[in-house]
């Protein structure tokens, strides 16, 4: 018999006590009575949930029904999209990550990863018996047994039951006490980034209430005096430093030309350190082609290539040419500033010996292309907008971009140059110039540089791993000198504290232990289970913040919180191979580039290509060596068909997939012990891990 289904509970109102009341109108001839007690239900008039019938009933059910049918047919799609993303990654030949295929690269982290998994299923399977049995009890203590309502000892009949009793009490007493410490410890350390991101906020806050801006003591450089030879113009030197940039050469090239100064005052030097025979004599053609039009401009090219980029600039120093230049600006690859970028920047300059560098804001012409470079642009905006803006003008020092900025040579050449000790040499000859007194300046509201952000997750991850693990084997190389310096010791306490611990070290050491470790841990040792707020409340507030620089990116608040705590693993990774000299610790790969341009680019682009130039005039004042190899490669790329398009196809990272199978091994503890936030924290972060491990954000090369 099919159970009946009373709503008379549910639509009657809460019969309330009390003495009858009569209000009686201004009219005599009526009056209102409102009558309260247990004999009065027959003066009440009918309530309006009375009215409701059958047919009111079944249409609500009905659209109840039809939203959660909906909602289940919206994760059955995901799910069903993620398996068919697996399928193909897995059974279609795509392979795993290169990083944890090199032996001895990211090995002893991922089996530490595989172990915890391993182990955390084996609790999960213990739990679940637990819980069928009724061995389950939602509110551990530490005081077990003592505390909890234990089963009678002539109940415990088996003995799955007897060890379920022991790992109870051994949890507790064992491993407990030391989760929590460390629980403890990691919300300390998250407490103090925090407060320091709050800091650094208020900063950026009373800088734009103030409109504080660095200011320019002389008269800047008069636009009409531009083809002159006045010596009020300086000797510039600009570099591009480049390796294999087949898609961006000539954009860089052509931006860098361009540049609005005098040419008798400014010199171009492109910085080849391809290995690839085609894109060099591309290169070269390109930089005849502008030594032609008049353009000072050289190339450069080295047959050893040691030391990478610092290799590549303390190589094109040594000229001797380059002591008849003042500054020098260094632009990568992929940026083409705007003709006016050195009358920006140089008139900083002018009155101020003590300034060694000028550092310009970074723009992006492919920030909106997908998800990924949407986050990206999140944080990029924040460290320049914040972090770097904020550091230079209250410290006047702030850690080089590695281009899009002007530096003094004498800056550089005090400081001991360019060294090729690590592979953030950009952070390196920023500190030794703040160790030697050198003040620095950010140009924020000078964004003249356009850029472009990695737009696939493995380009991405490469450059991270870069930028984490330089910074930590630099603190090892730069602490004894920062210690022996003669700056003051608040300044020592800015470089030790927060440059490199703070910002470089704890950042990424918290963020993976607390929400990768500890949180899923907890949901196995629930007697040290992390409190709410550091879970919730304090990690939306630091996203809000950060996003504040990206108003439009406020849509991606929650992506971008879950995406931050995914990259914690790579980031975790690459500070402990920096800080302990392990193998990837010197490791550059250039960070692939899409050769995207903007809108202004494209056109001038095409109206370049519009205008027939004869073969002769392009290679006018080319020796007739070089003129030999072009023209040879002319006829190759003639007569060769097209190359099919490689196919690259995307990855699978082991370390974040096993993290992703541990997260949601943890949120399916979590429903044992009916944890809402925990469970739905480690639902979306397992499945946010997933969707990274599976290679499925960003430009998808499948």
């Amino acid at each position: 018999m099919a159970p009946s289904l009373d709503f008379s509970d549910w639509w009657a109102k809460e019969i309330r006590s009390g003495t009858p009341v009569v209000v009686t109108m201004q009219n005599p001839n009526y009056s209102v009575l409102e009558v309260d007690g247990p004999g009065a239900a027959a003066f009440r008039p009918a309530d309006k949930g009375r009215g409701r019938n059958a047919k009111q009933v079944t249409w609500v059910l009905l659209l109840k029904a039809h939203r959660a049918v909906g909602c289940v047919a919206w994760l059955a799609a995901g799910l069903w999209s993620l398996l068919g993303a697996l399928k193909k990654r897995v059974f279609f030949g795509q392979g795993f990550s290169t990083e944890s295929d090199k032996p001895g690269k990211g090995r002893l982290l991922f089996r530490f990863l595989r172990g915890f998994l391993v182990l955390s299923i084996a609790m999960l399977a213990l739990e679940m018996i637990a819980y069928w049995k009724g061995w389950h009890f939602k509110k551990p203590n530490l005081q077990l047994p003592e505390s909890l309502h234990m089963p009678e000892t002539t109940e415990i009949q088996v003995w799955m039951h007897n060890a379920y009793l022991c790992w109870l009490a051994f949890r507790s007493n064992y491993i407990a006490y030391p989760i929590q410490v460390l629980s403890n410890f990691c919300i300390v350390l998250f407490m103090i980034q925090s407060l320091d991101r709050m800091i650094l906020c208020l900063g950026c806050f009373w800088i734009k209430l103030k409109k504080i801006k660095p200011t320019i003591d002389s008269e800047s450089f008069k636009a009409d005096d531009v083809e002159s030879s006045g010596s009020e113009y300086p000797m510039v030197l600009i570099q591009i430093p480049m390796c294999n940039e087949r898609e961006v050469y000539e954009q860089s090239i052509s931006a860098a030309c361009q540049i609005d100064w005098p040419r008798d005052r400014v010199l171009v030097q492109v910085l080849d350190d391809s290995n690839d025979e085609t894109i060099m004599l591309l290169i070269r053609a390109e930089v005849s082609k502008w030594s032609q039009r008049g353009v000072n401009i050289v190339y450069r090219h080295r047959l050893v290539r040691t030391g990478y980029k610092a290799g590549n600039l303390k190589s094109a120093m040594s000229c001797d040419y380059v002591k008849d230049y003042e500054f020098v600006a260094i632009f990568d690859a992929d940026f083409t500033p705007n003709p006016d970028f050195l009358k920006k920047t140089i008139p900083h300059f002018k009155g101020n010996p003590e300034l060694g560098l000028v550092q310009a804001r970074w723009s992006f012409v492919n920030k909106d292309e997908n998800l990924l470079t949407r986050l990206q642009n999140i944080n990029l905006c924040f460290h320049f907008e914040v972090e770097q803006q904020v550091n230079g003008v209250f410290l006047n020092f702030f850690g080089f971009n590695g281009t899009a900025g002007v530096w003094r040579i004498k800056a550089l050449e005090d400081s001991g140059g360019w060294l090729e000790r690590t592979t953030v040499e950009d952070m390196d000859i920023a500190v030794r110039a703040h160790l030697n007194g050198w003040k620095f300046i950010f140009l924020n509201d000078v964004k003249v540089v356009l850029c472009e952000v990695p737009e696939s997750y493995e380009a991405y991850r490469k450059q991270q791993h870069r930028w984490h693990s330089g910074p930590m084997q630099l603190f090892r190389l730069c602490l004894p000198a920062i210690l022996k310096s003669k700056i003051s010791v608040w300044k020592k306490a800015n470089l030790i504290l927060l440059f490199f611990l703070l910002r470089k070290l704890i950042l990424p050491f918290y963020s993976f232990t607390l929400f990768c470790v500890i949180l899923p841990l907890s949901m196995f040792v629930p007697e040290a289970e992390l409190p709410l707020w550091v879970i919730c409340y304090i990690p939306v507030i630091m996203s809000f913040l950060n996003i504040l620089p990206a108003p439009r990116s406020f849509p991606f608040i929650v992506p971008y919180l879950l995406f931050e705590n995914t990259m914690s693993v790579t980031k975790f990774n690459a500070m402990v191979v920096g800080l302990f000299q392990l193998g990837s610790s010197y490791e550059w790969i250039v960070t692939k580039k899409a050769g995207r341009s903007s809108e202004s680019d494209l056109l001038v682009a095409a109206e370049r290509c519009s205008k027939p130039v004869g073969h002769l005039q392009l290679h006018r004042g080319v020796s007739m060596s070089e003129l030999m190899e072009l023209n040879k490669l002319k006829d190759q790329q003639e007569e060769a068909p097209p190359p099919p398009p490689a196919k690259r196809g995307n990855q699978l990272y082991k370390k974040e997939l096993a993290l992703a199978l541990l997260l949601l091994t943890a949120a399916v503890r979590s429903l044992l012990s009916a944890q809402g936030i925990h469970f739905y924290f480690l639902l979306f972060q397992g499945v946010s891990f997933l969707l990274v491990g599976l290679d499925l954000i960003g430009e998808q090369m499948v």
